[in-house]
């Protein structure tokens, strides 16, 4: 056993080959994140992939979505926004509060339900003192006069509006909103989702 050892940490061809499979896979990285930003779309922050799951997508493409989104749903079942930065392009923080305003009337238009999660960067949920970790569309949120609807993102509950607070890591995180069966404004592209804005 120690002859093979010595023998492939002195051989040139079995480093070559480990060393040729380390630059194929890096490069199959740098690749498939350029076809991802090519195909996603980005607006107020919340950046969407609308190609995924469809069957006439080529490789790259199908590749660069199973890095991206893994198992997700077509847009037409299912259609996803995430965001790690404010509206203002500044990447999200718990160090700080934010307020995501839904005017009246426009949460996410669909025909099964929406949700709205909070995440680490990695996208593993993280242990917070009223274990919430998401809002749907059976959440019971408080409305403003007007109709319109503040979700509070901070990582120390919001005063008087702990009814609409989603609790946020102490550093950075991600945010996810989903549509199920989205409504007829997310698929011709006329809903936006309100950027995440910090609070005054």
């Amino acid at each position: 056993m120690a002859s093979v050892v010595s023998w492939v940490s002195g051989s040139g061809v079995v480093q070559g080959v480990i060393i040729g499979a380390a630059l194929a896979f890096l490069t199959a990285i740098l690749i498939m994140n350029v076809v991802v930003r090519a195909i996603t779309t980005t607006v107020n922050g919340w950046s969407s992939i609308r190609k995924c799951g469809q069957p006439g997508n080529g490789i790259l493409v199908r590749a660069a979505c199973a890095k991206a989104l893994p198992v997700v749903n077509v847009f037409e079942e299912a259609a996803y926004w995430t965001t790690t930065r404010d509206g203002s392009g500044r990447k999200l923080n718990g160090r700080h509060q934010y307020v995501l305003k839904f005017p009246d009337g426009q949460l996410p238009p669909n025909d099964a339900f929406w949700s709205l999660t909070v995440t680490d960067v990695a996208g593993y949920m993280v242990n917070n003192p009223i274990n919430r970790s998401s809002f749907d569309d059976r959440s019971n949120l408080a409305k403003n006069a007007d109709g319109s609807i503040d979700v509070y993102l901070q990582h120390e509950a919001p005063t008087g509006h702990e009814q609409n607070w989603l609790p946020t890591p102490s550093g950075k995180f991600k945010l996810m909103l989903r549509a199920y069966l989205p409504g007829a404004a997310i698929l011709n592209g006329t809903y936006r989702v309100p950027p995440v804005v910090e609070a005054q």
